[in-house]
């Protein structure tokens, strides 16, 4: 069930998640290098990639200092010296390494459960209320689950600058905004935001590029490289591309990794 509100009401301090001074655009787009392939036979497989904030723990060993008095010194005067693994007999004491550092947990991965998901749409539209009042813009703010995911649009009004270059805006804000689930949750989000109807008309023309790409190359039977896209816009490929039949993959490193339809 679809939920509307409009922009009125706020609920979150935007302080918290780093907009309370700054604009859109210090995360970078909702869309994270990845290695390896990405199967465009894979339906239904999310392509955001999954980051996961842990510190390596640090084994490395440090050097230890004791204070030993010179045996030709006063008693009150002592030296600083290095106490090192050494061959026993030398006069140096071997400290044992310190036990390495607990690595730090994980953000817990997010659940599907709709009650979830419809209070992280919650969260999302507070926060982005917040975020219209501060930037005096006129808005409505549409609700929903959508695969497994909450997703929040924002519609109404003059957004364009919402969006930015090829959505790169756009992808930031959504970043804040999962960032604000996150903050109120402790669960990795993988909501998804739209601003203008930008997503949905992208959508729609990615959904026909790799459609009519797949058709061309059943009938050429050569791989063909589409060019860069971020995560978001290569899943509407990867996802046409499966429905008409064919593999693809993706290839590059961001923000170039790109879509490759491959030959049957």
């Amino acid at each position: 069930m679809t939920e509307s509100r409009d922009t009125e009401t706020s609920g979150i301090d935007t302080s918290s998640v780093g907009l309370g001074d700054a604009g859109p655009g210090d995360a970078g787009p909702g869309t994270s290098a990845v290695g390896g392939t990405e199967r465009g036979s894979q339906a239904g497989a999310g392509n955001d990639e999954e980051i996961t904030d842990t510190e390596s723990a640090d084994s490395q060993s440090g050097v230890l200092s004791q204070e030993v008095r010179h045996p030709d010194a006063s008693a009150d005067e002592t030296l600083a010296k290095a106490a090192t693994p050494a061959v026993a007999g030398v006069g140096q004491v071997a400290v044992a390494a310190p036990p390495p550092a607990r690595a730090e947990r994980a953000p817990r991965a997010v659940s599907a459960d709709p009650s979830q998901l419809e209070r992280e749409s919650e969260i999302a539209a507070d926060y982005l209320e917040e975020l219209l009042d501060i930037a005096d813009l006129d808005g409505d703010i549409d609700m929903d689950v959508e695969r497994d995911r909450a997703a929040v649009s924002v519609v109404g009004g003059e957004l364009s600058h919402l969006v930015g270059p090829e959505g790169a805006v756009l992808d930031a804000l959504q970043e804040l905004t999962r960032l604000a689930v996150h903050t109120a949750t402790g669960n990795r989000s993988r909501l998804m935001l739209d601003v203008g109807g930008y997503r949905a008309g992208r959508r729609t023309v990615l959904s026909e590029l790799g459609r009519t790409t797949a058709e061309g190359v059943r009938t050429s039977g050569e791989a063909v490289r589409l060019h860069a896209m971020t995560p978001f816009e290569r899943k509407i490929v990867h996802d046409a591309v499966a429905a008409a039949g064919l593999k693809s993959e993706s290839e590059g490193e961001e923000p170039n990794r790109r879509v490759v339809v491959l030959p049957g």
